[in-house]
């Protein structure tokens, strides 16, 4: 005789998390686990520069211009300096910028678009006016306007890059703010009396990470094409610093000898292209987990 079960001792059901159904579907898009991949490749032999590379960053030799060779893999430098080493350290400073910068203009963006949604009326029209007037004024001008005043140095590279990306971080944020701030369980807080900043911390800003993971993840190629474009104007980190934006316009310098010394330019611009394209797939497979009904 078969006894009946006793649904007291059915195993209890787990439920998944969001989070957990994004990572699931994430790890199902290959060209962004590909792209994910490619990233740490990359930050590891950056880190592991020393390791990879016999040569010191600043090391100089007499073998100058001299192409890819078993000793010299993509080459030597004007001066005689290995450019797969200078290529390995200046990964280091072109991630950092990306990822420093980004950071910074999260911060910065994700506070300003919280605080606009969540007060409404005439706070949030006033915030967002002024969001507006900065918009209309071309950043990168001010950028260079910053760094033409104070000079070169890495931490206002930073500042500066990050300062000029957070307008659009402060824009997703205000929307997603408006959109929660009514749901049952902030008013069920209000009700229990939480204050203003535990209701922005522990139930809006949670429910607001999903784009702004997104966001940050395409904003970082974005940052590291910006310091590409002002090193190869002259006004990017100052030297002996070099970044991958340096080594291109270092390469870029003689136009005449580009046919003879091409490895120069290219070894330093494919570095920065793959890990471009890497990143845009991992954004892009992002977006695609954490919002699946845009697909």
């Amino acid at each position: 005789m078969n006894e009946i079960a006793d649904p007291s001792r059915a195993a209890p059901l787990r439920g998944r998390s969001l989070w957990r159904l994004a990572w699931r579907r994430l790890l199902r898009n290959r060209m962004a686990v590909a792209g994910g991949i490619v990233v740490a490749l990359i930050g590891l032999l950056a880190l592991g520069a020393p390791l990879v590379s016999p040569y010191g960053y600043d090391e100089t030799s007499p073998a100058q211009f001299n192409p890819p060779s078993r000793a010299h893999p993509m080459g030597t430098d004007i001066h005689g300096r290995d450019v797969l080493t200078r290529v390995l350290y200046g990964a280091r400073l072109s991630l950092a910028v990306g990822l420093v910068a980004t950071l910074v203009s999260i911060v910065i963006g994700v506070t300003y678009g919280a605080v606009a949604g969540y007060a409404g009326g005439t706070v949030d029209d006033v915030m967002m006016r002024f969001v507006d007037v900065i918009y209309s004024l071309p950043y990168m001008f001010f950028v260079i306007i910053l760094v033409a005043v104070f000079g070169r140095s890495v931490l206002l590279l930073f500042v500066a890059l990050g300062a000029v990306q957070w307008l659009t971080v402060a824009r997703i944020v205000r929307g997603q703010v408006l959109a929660v701030r009514e749901k049952e369980f902030v008013q069920a807080s209000r009700a229990v009396g939480a204050g203003h900043l535990r209701i922005i911390g522990n139930h809006i800003l949670p429910n607001v990470l999903g784009p702004v993971v997104v966001y940050m993840t395409l904003t970082v190629p974005a940052v590291m094409l910006q310091e590409a474009f002002l090193s190869f104007l002259g006004l990017g980190v100052p030297p002996p610093a070099s970044s991958w934006g340096t080594l291109i316009a270092d390469g870029a310098s003689a136009i005449t000898m580009l046919r003879i010394y091409w490895w120069l330019l290219v070894f330093p611009g494919g570095a920065m292209a793959l890990t471009l394209f890497a990143l845009n797939f991992l954004g892009d497979g992002l977006r695609d987990a954490i919002d699946p009904r845009i697909r």
